[in-house]
């Protein structure tokens, strides 16, 4: 996908293609994982309706932390996807910080190595 060390630099237009490439994956794997969220919520608090889902699942996702109403109470099995999914939700943060930066330091690093060549 990336040139080797001893190739030379990509152009401008492939290094753009990467950005674009990449940051829809990154938009693909953040809207995969918040449909994961807004379902898994919704089949485990029934008193959610899906604004309910889609607001705790985008609040745990961007680690802000759940919203969820003091006045409902909470099963053991919503208790568990909430846990599993928040750390799920840590995971993929980093993941999409990964994919969307990659392009941006591989060819950082390239220019670095080519200047010292």
């Amino acid at each position: 996908m990336y040139e080797h060390r001893k190739q030379q630099l990509a152009s401008k237009a492939t290094y753009r293609k990467r950005v674009r490439n990449n940051t829809l994956l990154a938009l693909f794997i953040l809207l995969g994982s918040l449909a994961i969220g807004m379902l898994g919520y919704h089949y485990t608090i029934p008193e959610f309706d899906w604004y309910d889902c889609l607001l705790n699942a985008s609040m745990i996702l961007s680690g802000m932390g759940p919203i969820i109403g003091a006045d409902i109470a909470l099963t053991s099995q919503a208790k568990l996807f909430a846990s599993v999914y928040a750390l799920f939700s840590g995971i993929t943060f980093l993941t999409t910080f990964g994919v969307l930066i990659a392009p941006v330091i591989h060819r950082f690093f390239h220019k670095m190595h080519l200047e010292n060549n």
